[in-house]
């Protein structure tokens, strides 16, 4: 089990029932807008849970060790004075855990889908994750993130308009990012959080006994802390 820190709660494990009964705990906060459950996928390698621990407890680890079966943690962010907690899954990219992941995909408002910018496999392997969501996911107007991860790198194997192209095509969010240097991980997560608030559909049906209320944007406001990374599409 990883320890929780003041930014965020965590709790590893391969057992399925152990992590759904702490997601079912976590719906039933009243204090928040919604809960959203957020999945995080790719290749083994990609940075997955290195963009996690970024974003939730602003660390990094060189040496953290490969995801075995699921990671889970816990954050609340406000995104246009919206309150929102996010239950966000880090799934194991190896072929050996494949089968723990389906039930996974269930009730999933958002996916954040991650490749490599030095290793073109983990690009040009994208689809093969598309065509695993399409196939678990339960929700037809989810909405998903592509992110390239380890800008920091210098051996760089996919360009960034390869990235955007691929988005586009596939009605994506696209960020380029780094979870050692925090570029663009902060803003990643807050502008998918942000694009799922702006889909009701999405959320508010687990909301209506709660009477809960969007803070409109004002005009001219800007997205997010996205500082010209994320193209929103």
């Amino acid at each position: 089990m990883r320890g929780s820190s003041p930014r965020g709660e965590g709790l590893r494990s391969g057992r399925g029932g152990q992590l759904l009964a702490v997601w079912s705990r976590v719906r039933m906060d009243e204090d928040v807008l919604t809960t959203l459950k957020i999945l995080i996928i790719g290749e083994s390698g990609v940075g997955k849970s290195s963009l996690l621990l970024r974003f939730t407890d602003d660390t990094f680890d060189p040496e953290l060790a490969a995801t075995i079966g699921v990671d889970f943690k816990v954050k609340t962010i406000s995104v246009d004075g919206n309150k929102a907690k996010l239950a966000i899954w880090d799934t194991a990219g190896q072929e050996r855990f494949r089968t723990l992941t389906p039930s996974y995909y269930r009730g999933a408002q958002g996916v954040i889908l991650v490749y490599d910018v030095t290793r073109r496999d983990t690009f040009v392997k994208l689809d093969n994750w598309l065509n695993e969501l399409e196939t678990y996911c339960t929700r037809n107007d989810i909405v998903n993130m592509l992110v390239g991860n380890k800008i920091d790198k210098e051996n760089r194997e996919v360009d960034r308009n390869e990235g955007l192209k691929f988005a586009r095509k596939h009605s994506m969010l696209f960020i380029e990012a780094s979870a050692k240097t925090c570029d663009g991980v902060q803003c990643a997560f807050e502008e998918l959080v942000e694009k799922i608030i702006q889909t009701p559909g999405l959320w508010a049906s687990e909301n209506q006994n709660k009477g809960v209320k969007l803070t409109p944007r004002e005009e001219g406001q800007g997205g997010g802390a996205c500082g010209g990374y994320c193209s929103v599409l």
